[in-house]
């Protein structure tokens, strides 16, 4: 017995390509984004591809429990699969009031920096992240898996991002004396002195060998967007976007204070400006961080709990 199955040809996909294209410019036509603004929107988008991939992810769980014979192995699995299933909506539903609540801080405006190779300096000198070639930071911290020491240093090496001239800054992490990160991060800054972040490649080791490049994002590339890591005249209260690709890097940050002052185990660093930096895909994650003129990032604290990063020695040419 033959079985016809039916397909749809080239002709009928680009019709109904055309016709879901037409539904989703509708929805965020000019009227819609002037009444609800495109950063909301945004939002909302999210929270629905978000809805949509946990739904297809309890489908595929479902399939897999189908095929198990035991009955309580079945049903131990069905329940699993639900409990996850809750647990990640609830989850994206808090990521999505994150998102709302950085819009009512950025305002409704799309994100989309000019980037001019040509508004762009040879060098980095930001008195708050200043980065020339052979500088060198470490740090230490207390983590829930143990001592971190953080190695960063500035390479004699750039690379080219949408134009522009970046350098390049390794970031090594070890948690009890094994590498367990190794990143590359590339930033520049502009003429008016806001130090821009293009992206990094981020090598995460488990066992000795390299397990993932998650985090890893690159300007220009998949949607992705540069942001500033400092700007030429933080004033407290300024908000801004750090990096942006949606679901894998939105780190935002807010000027606390220009006067603030941390005092280490190597000195006592006056005059700091310190940031909350927050990521919407992480609604628990909030970090303090101290930058010291002449010196850059020093110290981090995340509030509610005993994790710290302390800068313990430096080098700055």
């Amino acid at each position: 017995m033959t079985t016809h199955h039916t397909r749809t040809t080239s002709t009928g996909r680009r019709a109904l390509a055309c016709a879901l294209s037409a539904g989703l410019i509708a929805s965020i036509g000019s009227a819609t984004l002037a009444k609800r603004g495109t950063c909301t929107l945004t939002a909302e988008f999210q929270r629905r591809a978000a809805s949509f991939e946990l739904k297809e992810d309890l489908k595929e769980r479902m399939a897999v429990c189908l095929n198990l014979t035991d009955p309580d192995e079945r049903r131990e699995c069905v329940e699993e699969a639900f409990d996850e299933y809750a647990e990640n909506r609830a989850l994206a539903q808090e990521q999505y009031h994150a998102r709302r609540d950085l819009c009512e801080l950025l305002g409704e405006d799309p994100y989309d920096p000019e980037i001019d190779p040509a508004g762009f300096a040879d060098e980095i000198d930001n008195p708050y992240f200043p980065l020339p070639v052979g500088a060198r930071w470490t740090y230490e911290g207390e983590s829930d898996e143990g001592t971190e020491v953080i190695e960063v240093e500035v390479l004699d090496e750039t690379r080219e991002i949408l134009g522009v001239e970046c350098v390049t800054v390794r970031d090594v992490v070890f948690l009890e004396g094994e590498v367990i990160e190794d990143t590359l991060d590339w930033f520049a800054q502009d003429l008016d002195g806001n130090v821009w972040y293009f992206g990094e490649i981020s090598f995460n080791y488990e066992d000795g060998y390299v397990a993932d490049i998650d985090g890893s994002w690159l300007a220009g590339e998949d949607g992705a967007k540069p942001g500033i890591v400092m700007l030429a005249n933080p004033i407290p209260g300024t908000t801004y976007r750090q990096e942006w690709l949606l679901g894998e890097a939105e780190d935002a940050a807010t000027v606390l204070a220009d006067d603030a002052s941390v005092d280490l185990g190597i000195g006592l660093f006056e005059d700091c400006v310190q940031t909350a930096d927050f990521l919407p895909p992480e609604p628990d994650e909030l970090e303090h961080k101290f930058f010291a003129p002449g010196i850059g990032f020093i110290y981090e604290t995340k509030p509610g709990t005993p994790e710290s990063v302390a800068l313990v020695d430096y080098t700055i040419p």
